[in-house]
């Protein structure tokens, strides 16, 4: 991988190990000693996904949320949100030390390669990290009081919810991000599981991890122009971080 690429850095978009057979927890030991977890705010996820105060009214599934605050911070405010990721079997005490242990890596990395960001809304590493590391506190917190309720150990692409559970399902920086890693077929049969459990379902970004669009999205595109049954849109959305991730899949 070369240094200036996205490739030399996975770590700084999903938050676990996507070379994982098929997605299943059960088909390779989920280690928590691959992982670094790095987490995004309530506010980020309501850019990401263009979220309305109606869509913030709805049963929501988070996808592959890792120590984001989207829950904590959603719930709080009375919303109903339900995260799952294979990253909450562990302890709270247990991610909280690799997180200890990686941020500071993280951080050097992403200075090193600062020229893929948009650095904007966000001023520059520094204030990426404080933001970074307030969001997984508040998830820290959250996930001590709520694991197993509203946190749930499960990975794609097979969900434990039963049909329609959901209005809205966001998957972020998991689906299509590691297009390399996951083929054409674990997205497609991802993306039938999200529309069981939800009536609609949200991806961001479109781009893979060398900042360019994902080869599996105008397949994809291509696929639901054969269900009819459903409607796809590739929507820009009030978000960048990663240089020409700001458009996000919609699904309903």
């Amino acid at each position: 991988m070369k240094g200036a690429s996205l490739e030399s850095f996975p770590h700084l978009f999903p938050h676990y190990n996507p070379w994982m057979e098929a997605g299943t927890m059960e088909s390779m030991p989920f280690q928590l000693n691959q992982i670094v977890p790095w987490g995004r705010s309530f506010d980020e996820y309501r850019r990401m996904f263009s979220l309305s105060t109606a869509d913030l009214g709805s049963r929501i599934l988070g996808v592959s949320d890792g120590p984001a605050s989207f829950n904590s911070t959603g719930s709080k405010q009375g919303q109903s949100i339900v995260s799952c990721d294979p990253l909450y079997q562990f302890s709270s005490g247990d991610i909280r030390k690799r997180i200890d242990e990686t941020f500071e890596e993280v951080l050097t990395q992403t200075e090193a390669n600062r020229k893929n960001f948009v650095w904007e809304s966000i001023s520059d590493p520094v204030e990426l990290g404080k933001v970074r590391m307030e969001a997984m506190e508040e998830f820290l917190k959250d996930f001590e009081d709520h694991s197993g309720s509203r946190y749930v150990a499960s990975a794609l692409p097979n969900l434990p919810f039963s049909d329609r559970s959901f209005d809205l399902a966001l998957c972020s920086h998991f689906l299509f991000l590691y297009s390399e890693q996951l083929d054409y077929e674990f997205h497609v049969r991802s993306l039938e599981e999200m529309l069981r459990v939800a009536r609609e379902v949200r991806i961001f970004p479109l781009l893979s991890l060398d900042g360019t669009r994902s080869p599996h999205v105008d397949p994809l595109l291509k696929a639901f122009e054969v269900w009819s049954d459903l409607t796809v849109k590739i929507e820009k959305v009030d978000y960048e971080f990663q240089r020409g991730g700001n458009e996000m899949m919609r699904i309903s």
